[in-house]
């Protein structure tokens, strides 16, 4: 035994976080898809831990559900005695958990925003290098990187004599920053849940996600979210875990509207639309009622819906479709509304869906219309 220190075996601590960390994750994933209902969600938990065994005697489902309502993520329902609501900090935990888990851990920044093409006298230095050029300032001038060429270029004489010449000199280029105003648009028609497939988690779990990237990484981003199914109106973020599908037909063309207008009210220079759905405009707003035609694409509908994408393109709003559907009858409409606008379109898969957007957003690219 050494001087000073007594040496024994090691014995781990018990501790019930590590069961409730693994229960959590899954509660989460369960309350996204049951829309924010803790009853159902926890209902799920308790069939899955008969058959895969998720608790033991040491930490059970009902340690776990104290654990929810002593760390704030439950709290019970005063109208309804026995039930329970999910709290402000299960809201922001969903999004968080989604950002991490469709783009991935990002590092935070300042006050960034978007990059644009253009480099120069730009805001933030980026991690881009180049040579120098007559005009650029003493400060974007790279020291290491420009004794390092002057080492490889001249080397180092005998008498230690040390050359620096105009042409070792490395720039590190500036990114110009710009403010984004984004609407994502989500479509929340019956179709999103039919053939056997959930349509709408995934889209959640995106809008989740990307409210949660402007917040931490673009706070000066504005980002309005709204739904579209025989109407089309607008949701704050909170609401997001508690969106559902309905028995809505798809009213595009009201979508369309609400997002015009609300990237009318802002002041931002760039201005996009996202929109996220699995199939064909079916519905239209009219003052006698609902104009509805599910079989085959409606010319009444599409001409409205391809006469708003006409007038994004002229209001210089580019329109980003992200089409969740491989369905080559719906294709032959996405590329016509894409080539009205001179937006983009993607044909994605539901697990391709995030990264997308993600990059999409982050490019923020648009063409000069």
């Amino acid at each position: 035994m050494s001087a000073g220190f007594r040496f024994r075996d090691y014995v781990p601590e018990e501790t019930t976080e590590k069961g409730f960390d693994s229960l959590f994750k899954i509660f989460m994933q369960l309350i996204t898809i049951t829309s924010g209902d803790v009853g159902e969600a926890l209902s799920w938990l308790n069939e899955l831990d008969k058959q895969y065994g998720l608790t033991d005697d040491g930490y059970g489902m009902g340690d776990f559900i104290e654990d929810l309502k002593k760390k704030g993520y439950i709290d019970e329902n005063a109208q309804e005695p026995g039930s329970f609501n999910i709290t402000a900090k299960s809201e922001q935990t969903l999004r968080k958990s989604a950002l991490e888990e469709i783009f991935g851990k990002l590092k935070k920044s300042g006050t960034g925003n978007h990059r644009t093409p253009h480099t120069g006298q730009g805001d933030e230095q980026s991690t881009d290098m180049r040579e120098f050029r007559f005009g650029d300032s003493l400060d974007q001038i790279s020291m290491t990187e420009s004794i390092r060429n002057a080492q490889l270029n001249h080397g180092i004489g005998a008498g230690d004599d040390f050359m620096l010449t105009e042409g070792d000199l490395q720039v590190r280029e500036n990114e110009h920053k710009t403010q984004t105003s984004t609407v994502l648009m989500i479509d929340i028609s019956h179709s999103m849940i039919l053939y056997g497939e959930d349509r709408i988690t995934p889209a959640k779990k995106v809008a989740m996600a990307l409210a949660e990237l402007v917040k931490q990484k673009y706070p000066k981003d504005f980002l309005d979210v709204i739904v579209f199914g025989n109407d089309a109106w607008q949701i704050e973020v909170k609401e997001l875990p508690y969106l559902q599908v309905g028995p809505y037909h798809t009213n595009t063309v009201a979508g369309l509207e609400l997002a015009l207008d609300l990237l009318r009210k802002r002041k931002t220079a760039n201005k996009q639309i996202f929109m996220i759905t699995d199939g064909k405009p079916t519905c239209l707003k009219e003052p006698g009622g609902y104009y509805k035609n599910s079989f085959g694409l409606d010319r009444k509908v599409v001409n409205k819906t391809l006469n708003l994408a006409a007038s994004a393109r002229r209001l210089k709003v580019p329109i980003t479709t992200f089409m969740i559907a491989d369905d080559p009858y719906l294709r032959r409409f996405v590329e016509e509304f894409t080539e009205v606008n001179q937006g983009k379109a993607y044909y994605s898969s539901l697990k391709g869906l995030g990264h997308m957007i993600f990059e999409d957003y982050k490019r923020n690219r648009r063409k000069s219309l």
